[in-house]
């Protein structure tokens, strides 16, 4: 049964977004009609999202929005990614799609304990499998078969999420404490928006990037470490890198650390 990876791709998103972000945080502090404000912000829109970030007034945010589509991913990030709940999620149904090409997910930490760890991993993985397609054979619907299938199953996604709720996730899941494969997608996640809107997410990610640390004693203390790998992956997203960069370089370059 093959071993898949991690693969994203930035889909879609609101044209000009920083404009539509200043235009909205602007109308907040104006008695200007609609369309004099968009001509108000025009050359200026950078100079006011930066403003309301700073003033923490973020629900301007919510009226830009980026769309990905994510594979190679568990059902355990799943699991993860949905407790997101400002988000919307359309993902490939177990129940309507059935799962003969038995791709999966190896943790790190198997992989780390060498070729006979995998090996066992991948034998389990066959077995419940061959259990699966021996289920589908005899007749069970693939809605009750897929009850034996586990959480390292590979499963797709499209989801969308705007500016200010990608601002939370990146503080809560590039963050070192969070699991490995969550990290990894957030962080390519960043880079493509990075890419698009620096303006909205240069100083996004884990809460140490553009302040102190939001995990008290449980801080992992990588606080330099972690800017370091911020400020590479803007280099990257500044010089145009497509989305195939990107991935490589988070897949390269951020560990599993936990």
């Amino acid at each position: 049964m093959p071993e898949t990876q991690l693969n994203v791709r930035l889909l879609s998103h609101t044209p000009d977004p920083v404009t539509a972000i200043a235009l909205a945080g602007r109308l907040c502090y104006s008695d200007s009609d609609i369309l004099s404000l968009r001509e108000g912000v025009r050359g200026r829109a950078p100079q006011f999202v930066e403003k309301l970030a700073s003033l923490g007034h973020l629900s301007p945010f919510e009226h830009a929005s980026f769309t990905f589509g994510a594979e190679g991913v568990s059902r355990a990030l799943l699991a993860q990614i949905t407790r997101h709940r400002v988000a919307s999620f359309s993902v490939q149904s177990q129940r309507y799609v059935k799962q003969n090409s038995g791709a999966y997910l190896v943790p790190p930490s198997v992989a780390a304990l060498g070729e006979e760890a995998v090996a066992r991993f991948e034998v389990q993985m066959d077995t419940i499998w061959n259990f699966y397609g021996e289920w589908l054979a005899a007749g069970i619907p693939a809605e009750d078969a897929r009850f034996v299938l586990p959480n390292a199953a590979e499963t797709r996604m499209v989801f969308t999420m705007n500016a200010r709720e990608l601002l939370h996730f990146f503080s809560l899941r590039c963050c070192s404490r969070a699991q490995w494969e969550i990290r990894r997608l957030a962080w390519c996640m960043l880079g493509l928006v990075r890419r698009e809107a620096p303006e909205l997410f240069g100083h996004a990610g884990p809460a140490c990037v553009s302040g102190a640390c939001s995990e008290g004693k449980m801080s992992c203390g990588k606080q330099v470490e972690m800017r370091r790998r911020s400020e590479a992956l803007t280099v990257l997203a500044s010089g145009g890198a497509d989305d195939e960069a990107i991935l490589s370089w988070v897949l390269q370059n951020i560990y599993n650390e936990n």
